[in-house]
């Protein structure tokens, strides 16, 4: 046995796949994209979309690893090694498009791509026609791991599956196992670990004996563990709990029965099109669509949301499988609202991820088991979303938690990739204002060149829109002294030539941190206090050039707070 692991270790985060499926999509490079040349211009593609940083580095080793991965998934048609009895042309050009893969490019809200995900992560086995080199029956590790965490449940009443159990068990482990088995030896763990003195001392003795064990370096079983739960995360049935991950209780039964298909390939041709094409998934047959869709609505019902499925036709699965998605978006956004009330309490917590922002880390440890980070490459959607939850924590917001975003979020309200271009990052409504928020990473000049016709265009779109004052709010770790200068002078011109007048305020992420972080330390959580600094720093802005104006800003913000 040797470890397994889902996805791709490079490419970590599996709805960055689907961005670089959308650029592949719409460029020559589609279906050539093998050899030296071709995967340095899907490497050079990749950076000009957004996905990834070019930086310095002059190697192709990126475009094939993304390759690889959109290969591996079933969204780009893998090439065959000769050995097979399958050919080329049974299954698809190379690296050209698959069904599967262009159900994900056309995939626009966040449960559309979950689903993708999840069809490709279901009809992925192990060992496979493209992975060989396991000595075991080959075995869905997306179904054998849910059945591990159903029966985690049964016996212990919680499907929690830990990071640390995830890396030394289940992903060393296959269905030829036993799901018991399995479920014995994370017992065993838990129970050894919950009684060694130092947990950390104990987890790296344990890593250095699976290193052992199985001839892999410690690290390789993090790197596995951390790639199998953001593959698991993202087919929508699992969510974040501290350092593991629970089954989505709304989904439990829709997981019983997937579970319970054990089904395999049984040529190699129906493996590579299941791949390709996506797996079947229970919701496809209309009866057991019919029953989740029933146990889904009584458990609206429960919490007061009302759906009416006598006035709706639901004769096959398409039809049911509407109406699915729209009692899955009435729950969703009930637990957004309660997600928001409940950011108040987490205040501390969204100034440990401005701190990371701020000092460009990766994570943060917050107690023994538990720690939060923002993974590599996300951190302009995290800065979207730290501002996000910092607004619904002040909780005097008109409009309502995702009507505020521009960007989507996942089950465990996390960002799914920052929010689109042609308008504002976030929308925040009080009684009687309004602020636009535009955040960026972008600190040298470029920052003006990139940001500063865009926001200065949103503030002017809302500022239509709205009969009540409309405030730009500019956030970036450093603010260059050519942007402080566009929004200083803030003007725009409407289409008949009429002049608008525009309140932008540039501030720093440390400067933001600080005034939020003042209103819950001294108790003065008011909207109110939002559009009185806002105005004080206006002030100052017409009798001063940018340098000055971003010192008196400074200022002002250090003297509101001494004053709260």
């Amino acid at each position: 046995m040797r470890p397994w692991h889902l996805g791709n270790t490079t490419v970590r985060s599996p709805f960055r796949l689907r961005d670089g499926l959308v650029a592949i999509s719409t460029s020559p490079l589609q279906g050539d994209l093998r050899g030296e040349e071709q995967e340095k211009a899907l490497r050079t593609l990749l950076g000009e979309h957004g996905i990834v940083e070019l930086g310095s580095d002059e190697t192709y080793s990126v475009g094939r690893k993304w390759r690889s991965a959109l290969g591996k998934l079933g969204f780009l048609f893998p090439e065959l090694p000769g050995n097979l009895s399958v050919r080329q042309y049974e299954i698809g050009k190379p690296d050209s498009i698959t069904p599967s893969g262009w159900r994900l490019v056309r995939a626009e809200t966040v449960p559309a791509m979950q689903e993708c995900f999840l069809r490709s992560l279901a009809a992925i086995y192990i060992p496979s026609p493209v992975e060989r080199g396991y000595d075991f029956t080959p075995f869905s590790p997306l179904r054998h791991t849910l059945s591990v965490m159903s029966e985690l449940e049964r016996r212990t009443g919680d499907s929690l599956l830990n990071f640390i159990e995830m890396a030394l068990v289940v992903q060393v482990s296959s269905t030829q196992d036993g799901v018991g088995k399995t479920v014995d030896f994370i017992i065993n763990l838990r129970d050894l670990r919950k009684a060694a003195p130092n947990k950390r001392h104990f987890d790296q003795q344990e890593y250095n004996a699976a290193a052992a064990r199985y001839d892999y370096k410690p690290l390789t079983f993090r790197d596995y563990a951390d790639t199998n739960f953001r593959y698991l995360k993202a087919t929508g049935l699992v969510n974040s709990r501290g350092k593991g991950i629970s089954l989505v209780s709304e989904k439990r039964l829709f997981i019983d029965q997937l579970i319970h298909e054990k089904d395999t390939s049984a040529t190699e041709l129906e493996y590579f099109s299941n791949l390709c094409n996506g797996a079947r998934l229970p919701t496809d047959d209309a009866s057991a669509a019919r029953e989740i869709l029933d146990d889904l609505v009584a458990k609206a019902s429960s919490i007061g949301i009302v759906f009416d499925t006598q006035s709706k036709i639901l004769v096959d699965s398409a039809d049911i499988a509407v109406a699915r998605h729209e009692i899955e978006e009435l729950l969703s956004a009930h637990e957004e609202e309660v997600f928001a009330a409940n950011q108040a309490t987490s205040w501390r917590e969204i100034c440990l991820y401005m701190d990371l922002l701020i000092e460009r880390r990766r994570s943060i440890t917050t107690t023994e088991d538990d720690f939060i980070e923002i993974p590599q490459a996300e951190a302009p959607a995290y800065f979207e979303w730290t501002v996000w939850r910092a607004f619904l924590a002040i909780d005097s917001l008109v409009n309502r938690p995702f009507e505020s975003r521009r960007f989507k979020i996942d089950q465990d309200f996390r960002p799914v990739g920052t929010a689109p271009g042609g308008g504002p990052d976030l929308i925040f409504e009080f009684s009687d204002f309004v602020v636009v928020v535009e955040v960026t990473l972008t600190e040298n000049s470029r920052q003006e060149a990139v940001e500063g016709e865009p926001v200065r265009r949103h503030v002017a779109d809302l500022v239509q829109l709205f009969s009540k004052p409309v405030y730009g709010l500019f956030i970036a770790n450093r603010i260059d002294s050519n942007t402080a200068e566009t929004f200083r002078i803030g003007v725009w011109y409407d289409k008949e030539d009429q002049r608008k007048q525009l309140d932008i305020i540039p501030m720093t992420l440390v400067q933001f941190k600080t005034l939020f972080e003042a209103f819950f330390a001294n108790n003065r959580i008011e909207a109110s206090l939002i559009r009185e600094i806002l105005d004080r720093c206006k002030v100052h802005r017409a009798s001063n050039e940018a340098p000055a104006w971003k010192i008196l800003i400074q200022e002002t913000i250090t003297h509101f707070v001494e004053g709260l």
